[in-house]
């Protein structure tokens, strides 16, 4: 069967009511993997020579949840585009008309990225009604993903949701599936069914910048939420009077989620060079939550581990019925301290009549006047759907059947949520994704913390991968980086029988302990077979300790200081280290983060890059909308065309040769890269990034045999790798459609090298850093390691043979993105066996493999030569606030006015 042909008969079952049933179709083993096939086997991903490959990158982007131009704190529009759906998503993540899209990918491959998740929402793609696709969005889409391509990024596309929609709190369906609901968006401040951060703390007087850190996701445990994922996950077993359409609402809305995502991969499919070679493959949906389902006691707070988070108001289930109905209650108040959630007394909730619940009056005759769909009669608006379910009694407000959620009405079976509802959708939306990309790694992603289900190989085809999430809880909470944490993973399951068993006390036990945690994320992937894990998610929140790293504390002291958010993010990233040498994407890389709303959304500021924390040289001469994905980035007099990607590489921006006047940099430089504003690539790399030495660390991208440890201390700049090699483990050169080197000093060498990302940001040569670095690089002394063209016997010097460097040109970064400049970086290296070269930021390294018996294991160990690199905060602080100062007096140079809000 030809690929047209079987494209075509996917087309057509894709349009067939069937095309939710079952068993899934297999995907293709024809033709041959390419060079660029990325393989799940041997619980690691593998490349097609056969060497494991660590994916790490970053989540692009955090501003995909909201249209550009409307980020969550603004109330302006905010209901009439959801109501209307005309608000379009192009434009997110990336700018690529203005040369944008390549400052900022430029900046991730250099930062040594191999990958790339990403986020796109329901919303995005069916905002203007059910199945009314915007397939400009998706046509920017696939020209995005080519750009990704273009600097060499795997991609694995994630069907992004928070609290189900940007309408209910959170971010990911369209405004049209909350009437679908019977929901009236309108009154969910009023009934605290969710919180919006744009109506925070009222509608009537909203000042959303006062929205306390996570209480976002206290929404998990409010009507709004609960009520939408029963819907949408189980609606058949607790809500059979819910018919829309001749469906029920979980039929109705999964099939419309399912299928607008499939015209997506359908899209991304069509384009011919994107599915294996840059997309490998899908997440499903992000977070899912279970709702009502499982709940054992309507009349109390699940007090089960990883319940929802206490923090402000909590009502009760059936206290939200109530609320739901606008009658007035007085519920629990919760605080969040250093020791965990706290009641701080009650608080009254008055809806004064509003409902959460639609008006009959909004579909006339049963239809409705926008959307168009028909509501069966039995579903009758207005009132509660629980109650219509008799779950509970709106007259006398008491529940009727407080374990309604906790067996299944269709045989009294107790509720297992995974294995009874999230599954079955899971195996709905893969089916559809492999329908177009029938190769896709499937991203299996359950509920966060919770282990997957089985599921049968037949379905499986040896393409998965274990997508979990993991953050520093605490440290997200609390926006403060603590001296003591606790194994909360280890107290979900069930490892202590005391919670003061699992506290942590100290930063070598938290380290420890976070690793641990990770690696029984890691444990978890043998459910599904032998497949790797990939942690989606993982980061730090920047705005700790009241913004002080932005100058909104004890007078700006601590203006540009990371230090604190450094160690939170060296300890969750060393988790991933160690013995787990764990794949894993950042949350997240934000274009238009800001100091004052960080990433634009429910006051998360997670984004590792700000255009806040470029030099105030650069943000002075930025015009405002130059501060997001829109605008270019630019310095000095830089051109700001849409730049040409072949010379968008960390070779056009050279070393700083000697002192020069502004004149005499503008007229020597190409005016058609937009990275040419900056003087060399260390500052490149680093301006604007916040706590880079905690995110950009050395890695192994592509190994032979498999990484058994990975160390690395970012005080020293010391990096250890050790591996294992089997005689399996042996690459094959012409997999990846190369010849073997004519010439191999070890008979037994392997074809091809082992190859680490070395980082420019911990391995600078001195030419690249300011004067006050140099002087604060400790010198190594006799440290014992080689320098380039140093050493003999087990520790060989640096190869200069570029015979073989023809032949791997193929397999590197199709923009070069190293610096043509051989002293780039200063490196002390020690192998324990074999020889190593380096290009750029990638270090090459040969070894023996053994031909039979047992494995063998080697190290390589990395040192800067002439000692770390000491970054000084306080001079840093010191030179951007003389630079404010001076820009603040220039007339006509500062267009971009900062507002600064304490924050208490």
């Amino acid at each position: 069967m030809g690929i047209d042909y079987q494209l075509a008969e996917h087309r057509a079952a894709a349009a067939s009511p069937q095309c939710l049933a079952y068993p899934l179709l297999p995907p293709r083993r024809e033709p041959p993997p390419h060079r660029h096939f990325i393989h799940t086997t041997d619980a690691n991903f593998v490349d097609n020579a056969g060497r494991t490959v660590i994916l790490r990158g970053i989540n692009l982007s955090g501003a995909d949840k909201a249209p550009v131009g409307a980020q969550s704190q603004q109330l302006e529009g905010f209901w009439e585009a959801g109501e209307s759906g005309d608000e379009s998503f192009v434009g997110r993540p990336l700018n690529i008309e203005d040369g944008s899209a390549d400052v900022h990918l430029a900046r991730l491959r250099g930062w040594g990225y191999n990958a790339l998740r990403y986020v796109v929402t329901w919303e995005a793609l069916e905002h203007a009604g059910p199945r009314k696709y915007d397939y400009d969005f998706m046509d920017y889409t696939v020209r995005v993903l080519r750009k990704c391509k273009e600097f060499g990024f795997r991609i694995y596309m994630d069907p992004h949701q928070d609290i189900w929609s940007r309408f209910s709190g959170g971010s990911g369906a369209p405004y049209w599936t909350l009437p679908a609901c019977g929901i009236n968006p309108r009154n969910f401040s009023a009934t605290q069914a969710a919180i919006l951060h744009s109506e925070y703390p009222t509608p009537d007087d909203p000042n959303p910048v006062e929205l306390p850190a996570m209480i976002w996701s206290t929404n998990y445990g409010r009507l709004a939420s609960q009520t939408l994922f029963t819907l949408f996950f189980a609606g058949r077993e607790f809500a059979p009077k819910c018919v829309i359409d001749g469906q029920n609402i979980q039929d109705y809305l999964q099939e419309h989620y399912i299928a607008a995502f499939g015209a997506l991969a359908d899209r991304i499919c069509d384009a011919g060079d994107l599915i294996d070679e840059c997309v490998i493959g899908w997440d499903s949906l992000n977070e899912p939550y279970e709702g009502f389902c499982g709940y054992a006691d309507l009349n109390v707070v699940p007090e089960k581990q990883g319940s929802t988070l206490k923090k402000g108001s909590c009502p009760t289930p059936v206290q939200s019925f109530r609320l739901g109905m606008g009658e007035a209650q007085t519920v629990d108040n919760w605080k969040f301290t250093s020791m965990g959630p706290k009641r701080d007394g009650t608080v009254t909730i008055d809806p004064r009549g509003a409902k959460m619940w639609a008006d009959p009056e909004s579909e006339p005759g049963g239809v409705h006047p926008k959307w168009g769909w028909r509501r069966d009669p039995g579903w009758k608006l207005g009132t509660c759907i629980w109650a219509q379910h008799q779950v509970w009694d709106v007259e006398a407000g008491v529940v009727l059947a407080p374990d309604y959620f906790r067996y299944r009405p269709s045989d009294g079976g107790e509720v297992r949520f995974i294995d009874d509802f999230w599954r079955s959708h899971w195996y709905a939306f893969v089916k559809r994704i492999r329908q177009s990309h029938p190769e896709a790694i499937l991203f299996v992603a359950p509920p966060v913390f919770a282990p997957p289900p089985e599921i049968g190989e037949d379905v499986l085809k040896g393409r998965c991968c274990l997508s979990t999430h993991y953050y520093d809880g605490l440290t997200l909470v609390t926006r403060h980086w603590n001296w003591f944490n606790a194994d909360a993973l280890g107290l979900i399951r069930g490892k202590y029988s005391s919670p003061m068993q699992a506290v942590k006390i100290g930063e070598s036990a938290i380290r420890k302990s976070l690793q641990e945690q990770l690696g029984y994320l890691k444990a978890d992937a043998t459910i599904l077979g032998d497949y790797p894990t990939i942690i989606g998610e993982i980061g730090i929140p920047y705005d700790m300790d009241g913004k002080a790293a932005y100058g909104y504390t004890d007078g700006g002291k601590h203006k540009g200081d990371f230090s604190q958010q450094q160690k939170a993010l060296d300890a969750s990233l060393n988790a991933a280290d160690g013995p787990n040498a764990l794949s894993y994407t950042i949350w997240n890389y934000c274009p238009d983060n800001s100091h004052m709303w960080g990433d634009g959304w429910n006051m998360e500021d997670l984004s590792v890059w700000s255009p806040d924390d470029l030099k105030a040289a650069v943000r002075y001469r930025m015009h405002a909308s130059d501060a997001s994905s829109s605008g270019l980035l630019k310095k000095g007099t830089s051109a700001a065309s849409s730049a040409n990607a072949s010379n968008l590489s960390l070779a056009t921006i050279a070393p700083h040769e000697g002192l020069a006047d502004d004149a005499t940099v503008v007229q020597t430089r190409s005016r058609s890269s937009a990275l040419s504003g900056w003087e060399n690539a260390y500052e490149f790399l680093t301006d604007g990034a916040r706590a880079a030495k905690a995110f950009c660390r050395p890695f192994p991208r592509a190994v032979v045999g498999v990484p058994a440890d990975i160390q690395f201390d970012i005080a020293k700049a010391e990096y250890k790798l050790t591996v294992r090699v089997r005689p399996e483990d042996a690459p094959r050169a012409e997999k990846m459609e190369l010849a073997p080197p004519p010439e191999r000093s070890d008979p037994d060498e392997a074809e091809l090298p082992t190859e680490l990302y070395v980082p420019l940001i911990h391995y600078a040569s001195d030419r690249y850093l300011s004067d006050p670095q140099r002087e604060q690089s400790v010198a190594g002394g006799d440290s014992g390691f080689a320098t380039p063209g140093v050493g003999d016997g087990s520790l060989r010097k640096k190869s200069t043979d570029s015979s073989f460097s023809g032949v791997t040109r193929a397999l590197e970064d199709p923009l070069d993105l190293f610096s043509k400049d051989p002293d780039m970086l200063a490196l002390d290296v020690k192998v324990s066996a074999g020889r190593w070269t380096v290009e750029g930021q990638t270090l090459k390294w040969w070894y023996p493999v053994p031909s039979s018996g047992p494995a063998r294991e080697y190290t390589i160990v990395v040192r800067r030569a002439g000692g770390a690199i000491k970054a000084s905060d306080a001079t840093a602080s010191a030179s951007t606030a003389l630079l404010e100062r001076i820009a603040s007096c220039v007339g006509g140079c500062c267009t971009v006015m900062l507002a600064k809000v304490a924050v208490v």
